[in-house]
Protein backbone atom coordinates (compact mmCIF):
# COMPACT_ATOMS: atom_id res chain seq x y z
CA UNK A 1 0.00 0.00 0.00
CA UNK A 2 1.10 3.57 -0.69
CA UNK A 3 1.27 5.76 2.39
CA UNK A 4 1.10 9.54 2.58
CA UNK A 5 4.05 11.58 3.79
CA UNK A 6 2.43 12.20 7.16
CA UNK A 7 1.64 8.52 7.70
CA UNK A 8 5.22 7.58 6.79
CA UNK A 9 6.45 10.00 9.47
CA UNK A 10 4.14 8.41 12.03
CA UNK A 11 5.17 4.88 11.07
CA UNK A 12 8.84 5.79 11.33
CA UNK A 13 8.35 7.23 14.82
CA UNK A 14 6.32 4.21 15.96
CA UNK A 15 8.87 1.78 14.52
CA UNK A 16 11.80 3.51 16.21
CA UNK A 17 9.97 3.56 19.56
CA UNK A 18 8.97 -0.07 19.03
CA UNK A 19 12.60 -1.14 18.61
CA UNK A 20 13.43 0.55 21.91
CA UNK A 21 10.52 -1.17 23.66
CA UNK A 22 11.49 -4.55 22.19
CA UNK A 23 14.97 -4.24 23.69
CA UNK A 24 13.51 -3.19 27.02
CA UNK A 25 10.96 -6.00 26.91
CA UNK A 26 13.80 -8.50 26.84
CA UNK A 27 15.29 -6.86 29.90
CA UNK A 28 11.95 -6.94 31.72
CA UNK A 29 11.79 -10.70 31.21
CA UNK A 30 15.14 -10.98 32.97
CA UNK A 31 14.12 -8.58 35.74
CA UNK A 32 11.03 -10.64 36.53
CA UNK A 33 13.17 -12.91 38.68
CA UNK A 34 14.55 -10.09 40.80
CA UNK A 35 13.09 -9.20 44.19
CA UNK A 36 12.69 -5.52 43.38
CA UNK A 37 10.77 -6.24 40.19
CA UNK A 38 10.82 -4.32 36.91
CA UNK A 39 8.36 -1.50 37.73
CA UNK A 40 10.93 1.31 37.71
CA UNK A 41 12.55 -0.08 34.59
CA UNK A 42 9.21 -0.18 32.77
CA UNK A 43 8.51 3.42 33.73
CA UNK A 44 11.82 4.42 32.16
CA UNK A 45 11.04 2.35 29.07
CA UNK A 46 7.70 4.15 28.73
CA UNK A 47 9.30 7.58 29.03
CA UNK A 48 12.14 6.61 26.69
CA UNK A 49 9.73 5.51 23.96
CA UNK A 50 7.72 8.70 24.33
CA UNK A 51 10.88 10.81 24.03
CA UNK A 52 11.76 9.03 20.77
CA UNK A 53 8.29 9.64 19.33
CA UNK A 54 8.24 13.27 20.46
CA UNK A 55 11.63 14.04 18.92
CA UNK A 56 10.81 12.29 15.63
CA UNK A 57 7.47 14.03 15.21
CA UNK A 58 8.65 17.44 16.37
CA UNK A 59 11.54 17.33 13.93
CA UNK A 60 9.19 16.46 11.06
CA UNK A 61 6.40 18.88 12.03
CA UNK A 62 7.85 21.47 14.45
CA UNK A 63 4.67 23.59 14.68
CA UNK A 64 2.27 20.82 15.77
CA UNK A 65 0.98 20.43 19.33
CA UNK A 66 1.26 17.28 21.44
CA UNK A 67 -0.89 15.46 23.98
CA UNK A 68 1.12 12.65 25.59
CA UNK A 69 0.50 10.17 28.39
CA UNK A 70 3.77 10.91 30.18
CA UNK A 71 4.70 14.40 29.01
CA UNK A 72 1.25 15.95 29.04
CA UNK A 73 0.37 18.77 26.65
CA UNK A 74 2.88 20.70 24.58
CA UNK A 75 1.46 23.64 22.67
CA UNK A 76 2.62 24.26 19.12
CA UNK A 77 2.23 27.37 16.99
CA UNK A 78 0.16 25.63 14.32
CA UNK A 79 -3.19 25.85 16.11
CA UNK A 80 -4.82 23.18 13.93
CA UNK A 81 -2.81 19.97 14.41
CA UNK A 82 -2.15 17.89 17.50
CA UNK A 83 -0.38 14.58 18.01
CA UNK A 84 -2.02 12.27 20.58
CA UNK A 85 0.50 9.71 21.83
CA UNK A 86 0.55 6.63 24.02
CA UNK A 87 4.11 5.28 23.91
CA UNK A 88 3.26 2.06 25.74
CA UNK A 89 -0.38 1.03 25.90
CA UNK A 90 -0.54 -2.15 27.96
CA UNK A 91 2.02 -1.25 30.61
CA UNK A 92 0.87 -3.96 33.03
CA UNK A 93 1.24 -6.57 30.29
CA UNK A 94 4.73 -5.26 29.58
CA UNK A 95 5.52 -5.42 33.28
CA UNK A 96 4.56 -9.11 33.37
CA UNK A 97 6.31 -10.08 30.11
CA UNK A 98 3.00 -10.48 28.27
CA UNK A 99 3.57 -9.44 24.63
CA UNK A 100 0.26 -7.58 24.27
CA UNK A 101 1.25 -3.92 24.19
CA UNK A 102 1.53 -1.28 21.52
CA UNK A 103 2.65 2.18 20.51
CA UNK A 104 -0.28 4.40 19.55
CA UNK A 105 -0.04 7.67 17.61
CA UNK A 106 -2.98 9.71 16.30
CA UNK A 107 -3.00 12.99 14.39
CA UNK A 108 -5.84 15.35 15.17
CA UNK A 109 -6.71 18.17 12.75
CA UNK A 110 -9.17 20.80 13.95
CA UNK A 111 -10.54 18.39 16.53
CA UNK A 112 -10.91 15.41 14.20
CA UNK A 113 -8.64 12.35 14.02
CA UNK A 114 -7.29 12.13 10.45
CA UNK A 115 -4.43 9.61 10.70
CA UNK A 116 -3.41 6.89 13.13
CA UNK A 117 -0.80 4.22 13.77
CA UNK A 118 -0.86 1.35 16.27
CA UNK A 119 2.24 -0.83 16.40
CA UNK A 120 2.87 -4.02 18.35
CA UNK A 121 6.62 -4.57 17.89
CA UNK A 122 6.67 -8.09 19.38
CA UNK A 123 3.99 -9.41 17.01
CA UNK A 124 5.31 -7.15 14.20
CA UNK A 125 1.82 -5.85 13.53
CA UNK A 126 1.57 -2.31 12.16
CA UNK A 127 -1.97 -0.94 11.95
CA UNK A 128 -2.46 2.27 9.97
CA UNK A 129 -5.40 4.40 8.90
CA UNK A 130 -6.05 7.72 7.22
CA UNK A 131 -9.42 9.37 6.89
CA UNK A 132 -11.02 8.21 3.65
CA UNK A 133 -8.16 5.84 2.78
CA UNK A 134 -9.13 2.71 4.74
CA UNK A 135 -7.52 0.78 7.56
CA UNK A 136 -4.59 -1.57 7.10
CA UNK A 137 -2.61 -4.24 8.95
CA UNK A 138 0.86 -4.24 7.43
CA UNK A 139 -0.17 -4.42 3.74
CA UNK A 140 -3.59 -6.03 4.20
CA UNK A 141 -6.82 -4.03 3.99
CA UNK A 142 -9.00 -4.42 7.07
CA UNK A 143 -12.74 -4.86 7.49
CA UNK A 144 -14.66 -5.38 10.70
CA UNK A 145 -16.24 -8.82 11.15
CA UNK A 146 -19.64 -9.42 9.62
CA UNK A 147 -21.35 -11.31 12.44
CA UNK A 148 -24.76 -9.84 13.18
CA UNK A 149 -25.87 -11.56 16.40
CA UNK A 150 -24.44 -11.13 19.87
CA UNK A 151 -24.80 -14.88 20.39
CA UNK A 152 -22.10 -15.40 17.72
CA UNK A 153 -19.88 -12.52 18.83
CA UNK A 154 -16.62 -12.43 20.76
CA UNK A 155 -16.45 -9.16 22.66
CA UNK A 156 -13.72 -7.31 24.50
CA UNK A 157 -13.84 -4.98 27.48
CA UNK A 158 -11.68 -3.56 30.23
CA UNK A 159 -12.07 -4.53 33.87
CA UNK A 160 -10.34 -2.16 36.27
CA UNK A 161 -9.27 -3.22 39.74
CA UNK A 162 -8.83 0.19 41.33
CA UNK A 163 -11.86 0.05 43.62
CA UNK A 164 -13.67 2.96 41.98
CA UNK A 165 -17.44 3.24 41.60
CA UNK A 166 -17.07 2.49 37.91
CA UNK A 167 -15.63 -0.96 38.71
CA UNK A 168 -18.93 -2.13 40.20
CA UNK A 169 -20.76 -0.83 37.15
CA UNK A 170 -18.31 -2.60 34.82
CA UNK A 171 -18.82 -5.89 36.67
CA UNK A 172 -22.58 -5.47 36.41
CA UNK A 173 -22.25 -4.89 32.67
CA UNK A 174 -20.02 -7.95 32.37
CA UNK A 175 -22.50 -10.14 34.25
CA UNK A 176 -25.38 -8.98 32.06
CA UNK A 177 -23.66 -9.20 28.68
CA UNK A 178 -21.56 -12.34 29.16
CA UNK A 179 -24.48 -14.81 28.86
CA UNK A 180 -25.66 -13.18 25.63
CA UNK A 181 -22.46 -13.58 23.57
CA UNK A 182 -19.99 -16.25 22.47
CA UNK A 183 -17.26 -14.98 24.78
CA UNK A 184 -15.61 -11.96 26.38
CA UNK A 185 -11.89 -11.21 26.31
CA UNK A 186 -9.70 -8.70 28.15
CA UNK A 187 -6.38 -7.81 26.50
CA UNK A 188 -5.22 -5.09 28.90
CA UNK A 189 -4.59 -2.67 26.03
CA UNK A 190 -7.39 -0.44 24.73
CA UNK A 191 -5.66 0.37 21.46
CA UNK A 192 -5.11 -3.35 20.87
CA UNK A 193 -8.82 -3.99 21.48
CA UNK A 194 -9.74 -1.44 18.82
CA UNK A 195 -7.08 -2.62 16.37
CA UNK A 196 -8.20 -6.24 16.74
CA UNK A 197 -11.81 -5.19 16.26
CA UNK A 198 -10.84 -3.40 13.03
CA UNK A 199 -9.08 -6.62 11.96
CA UNK A 200 -12.19 -8.73 12.62
CA UNK A 201 -10.72 -10.61 15.58
CA UNK A 202 -13.21 -9.06 17.99
CA UNK A 203 -16.81 -8.32 17.08
CA UNK A 204 -17.47 -5.64 19.69
CA UNK A 205 -15.76 -3.64 22.41
CA UNK A 206 -16.85 -1.39 25.23
CA UNK A 207 -15.01 0.33 28.06
CA UNK A 208 -15.15 3.48 30.21
CA UNK A 209 -12.67 5.59 32.18
CA UNK A 210 -10.23 5.88 29.30
CA UNK A 211 -7.79 8.65 28.38
CA UNK A 212 -7.66 10.26 24.90
CA UNK A 213 -4.34 8.56 24.10
CA UNK A 214 -5.86 5.15 24.90
CA UNK A 215 -8.43 5.34 22.11
CA UNK A 216 -7.68 8.17 19.65
CA UNK A 217 -5.69 6.05 17.19
CA UNK A 218 -8.05 3.08 17.40
CA UNK A 219 -11.21 5.10 16.74
CA UNK A 220 -10.12 5.98 13.22
CA UNK A 221 -8.95 2.42 12.54
CA UNK A 222 -12.38 1.00 13.37
CA UNK A 223 -14.25 3.61 11.37
CA UNK A 224 -12.01 3.17 8.33
CA UNK A 225 -12.55 -0.60 8.60
CA UNK A 226 -16.31 -0.04 8.30
CA UNK A 227 -17.17 -0.10 12.01
CA UNK A 228 -19.19 2.13 14.28
CA UNK A 229 -17.65 3.92 17.27
CA UNK A 230 -19.49 6.04 19.83
CA UNK A 231 -19.50 6.71 23.55
CA UNK A 232 -21.59 4.40 25.74
CA UNK A 233 -24.72 6.47 25.14
CA UNK A 234 -24.41 6.24 21.36
CA UNK A 235 -23.09 9.75 20.79
CA UNK A 236 -19.93 10.84 18.98
CA UNK A 237 -18.12 11.89 22.16
CA UNK A 238 -15.83 8.94 22.88
CA UNK A 239 -12.67 10.99 23.39
CA UNK A 240 -14.40 13.76 25.34
CA UNK A 241 -16.17 11.32 27.70
CA UNK A 242 -13.35 8.76 27.90
CA UNK A 243 -15.56 5.84 26.95
CA UNK A 244 -16.03 3.75 23.84
CA UNK A 245 -18.53 1.37 22.27
CA UNK A 246 -17.52 -0.18 18.96
CA UNK A 247 -18.51 -2.88 16.49
CA UNK A 248 -20.18 -3.34 13.15
CA UNK A 249 -23.61 -1.74 12.75
CA UNK A 250 -25.58 -4.69 14.13
CA UNK A 251 -23.28 -5.58 17.04
CA UNK A 252 -22.86 -1.94 18.00
CA UNK A 253 -26.63 -1.50 18.06
CA UNK A 254 -27.22 -4.65 20.11
CA UNK A 255 -24.50 -3.75 22.63
CA UNK A 256 -25.82 -0.21 22.94
CA UNK A 257 -29.30 -1.51 23.68
CA UNK A 258 -27.95 -4.02 26.22
CA UNK A 259 -25.83 -1.43 28.03
CA UNK A 260 -28.68 1.06 28.23
CA UNK A 261 -30.87 -1.62 29.84
CA UNK A 262 -28.41 -2.04 32.73
CA UNK A 263 -29.18 0.19 35.73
Amino acid sequence: MARSAILNIMCQAASKAGRSLTRDFGEVENLQVSRKGPADFVSNADKGAEKIIFEELQYARPTYSFLMEEGGEVKGSDGQHRWIIDPLDGTTNFLHSIPLFAVAIALERNGEIVASVIYNPIMEELYTAERGAGAWLNNRRLRVAGRKKLADAVLSTGIKVTGTSNDAKAMKQLAAISPTCAGIRRTGSACTDLAWLAAGRFDGYWEAKLAPWDIAAGLLLVREAGGFVTDLSGRDKAIEKGEVLAGNEQIHGSLLKALKAID
